[in-house]
Order: structure tokens, then sequence, then C-alpha cells
């Protein structure tokens, strides 16, 4: 029956996490609307795809012991998204630029971390977190560049009105603009850490509270 109730709450996890995943990155690509605030979007949706991938795959890859798994969340997410995108394009939203599976490169870093370092947490939670929270950034802007024109899109489909204590007062192209890809890897990859830790850490709660 335990190991039943285990495998079952397991799967939930899974399930829960995977779903909360992809309802945090499900509009990953929406800084293409905020022509103003473009770049300082990019750096938060950047950040909230990296720690929602980090924690989930983590999970995951601990939780089996076997490289390879974190890419098989990624993927899981990544059909989840296609799948949620799939009935906002029904809607007449624009649906190019989350095609690109940007989350895929960056858990396969993760699985690399856990391979090569022969299955040792913490090299994962310190190797793998730096490399997946620096590399997605990267990725993410190539998604931008090579999949939808933010112009083109801002133009062709209407925009909320921002509100007044978001609105520019003028251009914005202070150093903290300069580079989004820099910032957000940096934030990233200190980010990242945590929430890997914090996936190996889900994984034990779930054994000790599955054992008492």
């Amino acid at each position: 029956v335990m190991v039943w109730l285990r495998r079952c709450t397991h799967y939930l996890f899974i399930v829960v996490v995977a779903v909360n995943s992809t309802l945090l990155t499900i509009n990953a690509g929406d800084y293409i609307f905020y022509t103003d605030w473009a770049w300082t979007s990019f750096v938060v949706f950047s950040i909230s795809q990296t720690l929602m991938l980090v924690v989930g795959a983590t999970y995951y890859l601990t939780f089996t012991g076997v490289p390879g798994t974190a890419t098989y969340y990624a993927l899981i997410m990544t059909v989840y998204t296609w799948v949620a995108k799939g009935a906002w394009f029904a809607l007449g939203y624009p649906y190019d630029f989350i095609v690109t599976p940007v989350w895929l490169p960056s858990a396969m870093l993760l699985d690399l971390a856990y391979w090569a370092t022969k299955k040792n947490k913490h090299s994962l939670i310190l190797f793998g977190g730096v490399l997946c929270g620096m590399s997605l950034p990267l990725f993410n802007m190539v998604n931008l560049i090579t999949v939808a024109d933010p112009l083109e899109t801002a133009f062709k489909y209407p925009r909320p009105t921002l509100p007044p204590y978001m609105t520019p007062i003028e251009p914005q192209v202070g150093e903290f603009y300069n580079s989004p890809v820099a910032l957000g890897a940096g934030a990233g990859a200190v980010l990242a850490c945590t929430f890997a830790a914090l996936g190996c850490k889900l994984n034990t709660w779930t054994y000790r509270w599955m054992a008492a």
C-alpha cells in the first residue's frame, strides 16, 4: 500500500508542479507586447521561466535518479504550453513565439551536470543551477530574435493599457537595460541554485511524509 501511495504522491507532485510551471511561463513571450518595457519584461520572464524549470526538473531528476529525466520534464512543460497556447491561438492570439522549446537545452545542462558528477546532488544544485540559470535567457533571446518580430506583433495585436505607475515618462536608456540577457543570466544563475536546492528538498520532504 505504501509503495502505491508513494507513487501516486509522486505523480500528483509531477502534475501539480508541471501545470503550475506551465501556467507561470504560459505568457513568457508576452514581453513583445510591451515595447516600452520589453527588456525589463524579458528579464523578469526569463528568471521566472528558469526558476520554474529548475525546481520541477530537479525534483523529477532526483526522484528518479536517472539522468535525462530533467529534459523529459522540460518536454512535459513544452507540450503543456503548446496545448495551452493552442487554445489562445484559437482565440486570435499569437502563437509563434512560444513554439520554440526554449527549456529543453537548459534542462539538458541539468542532466549533464547530474550525470557528469556521478549523481552528486550538491554538484547538481551548484553547477546545474548556474548552467541552467545562465543559459535560459540566452536561448530565450534566440527565441525572440528568430521567431517573432516585436514591433509587428505589438502593432498587429492590441495590448492592454499600462497603469499610470508603469507608464514610462521618458525612454529608459540606463545601463540596466543595456543587456537583458546578461542581467537575466546573472540573476538566474544565483536564484536557480536556490530553486535547485528546493527541488531536491521537495523530494526529501515527499519521502519523509510518506514514511511517517
